[in-house]
């Protein structure tokens, strides 16, 4: 077994981004997200059943998910090279590939833009609706356009930043542990009934995973926006460290906050979800304007990718 198989690379690494950025989150059944998804809904309905449905539960699930994904991914890749000297390289460059999820977001991003631009509200409510979870029959194009550049900024964290930022600390094991919590995070971490303390242990996790990664987030949005024409890396900082609270969470804030800033309009305003409105705070330096037009999402799109480029150039020098 050779287990420097599993070891962060950094060509490996910028092949990977390469990939991502070209063609976006591969689309096909054995995607590793989606496997890790179908587990946990069985481990899920396995422990429930068992009566293992408190805060020993989710510590359970997310016992068993990691042994089975970190650990059972992590021997394939270290074996394969039993079959040919070439496939972990191979397999190593796929699995990360497939861990990574900037390019997709901004498609899905571009799609709002596009319908909004054209004067399709329907059209841009349709694709605003698969990246936020808010109510989109409410929104106007503006506030589609906002909440494409909010979830960039969010996802710039949690599926691009901090994926890179735990490979380069664990390789392999680190992403795979990352994306295990993210994927618990998403389906039990609510605070529902349901799920309140069941899932209290991946919503925590989550938290903690992504502290670090939203804190550098901040830093390279700033920096991004100090090379960037119109933008300002100044009301980046101290938008973000002034207004991170504002979102719910401990992280998601620090990466739009700073976006708010960096762009210099405001973000958020009016949100209705399931029919109520549930925040008319806006984000961003008060002097600023909403966001609302096409140049808008473009810079935060532009500084979104110089971020992501810096983040990579980070992370693949922490690999050497």
């Amino acid at each position: 077994m050779d287990l420097t198989a599993l070891e962060p690379h950094s060509g490996l690494l910028v092949a990977a981004v390469a990939a991502d950025a070209v063609f976006g989150d591969p689309v096909y059944r054995w995607h590793p997200v989606r496997l890790i998804g179908g587990t946990l809904a069985a481990f899920e309905q396995l422990l429930r059943r068992g009566g293992f449905d408190g805060y020993g539960g989710g510590v359970a699930l997310g016992g068993a998910l990691a042994a089975l994904w970190v650990g059972g991914l992590s021997v394939i890749v270290a074996l394969a090279g039993m079959a040919h000297p070439l496939l972990p390289v191979v397999a190593h460059t796929v699995l990360l590939y497939t861990l990574l999820a900037f390019g997709d977001l901004l498609r899905h991003g571009a799609a709002v833009e596009r319908a909004a631009a054209s004067g399709d509200v329907v059209a841009a409510r349709a694709a605003a609706a698969r990246l936020v979870g808010r109510d989109a029959d409410r929104m106007d194009g503006p506030a589609c356009r906002r909440a494409a550049i909010e979830s960039l900024a969010e996802n710039l964290t949690d599926g691009f930043l901090a994926p890179l930022f735990w490979y380069a600390l664990g390789g392999l094991p680190g992403i795979v542990l990352f994306k295990v919590v993210s994927t618990m995070d998403s389906m039990v971490g609510f605070k529902t009934e349901r799920h309140l303390r069941f899932g209290w242990f991946g919503a925590r996790a989550d938290d903690i995973m992504n502290l670090v990664p939203a804190r550098l987030t901040w830093i390279l949005i700033a920096g991004a926006a100090a090379i960037i024409p119109g933008c300002s890396s100044g009301k980046a900082i101290h938008v973000g460290w002034r207004q991170h609270a504002v979102v719910p969470g401990p992280n998601s804030g620090w990466s739009e906050a700073a976006m708010a800033g960096a762009i210099q309009r405001l973000l958020v305003g009016p949100m209705w979800e399931d029919g109520r409105l549930v925040t008319e705070t806006w984000l961003g330096h008060p002097s600023d304007p909403p966001a609302a037009s096409h140049e808008d999402f473009k810079k935060a799109a532009v500084i979104g990718c110089v971020s992501a480029a810096m983040g990579s150039c980070l992370a693949a020098w922490a690999c050497l």
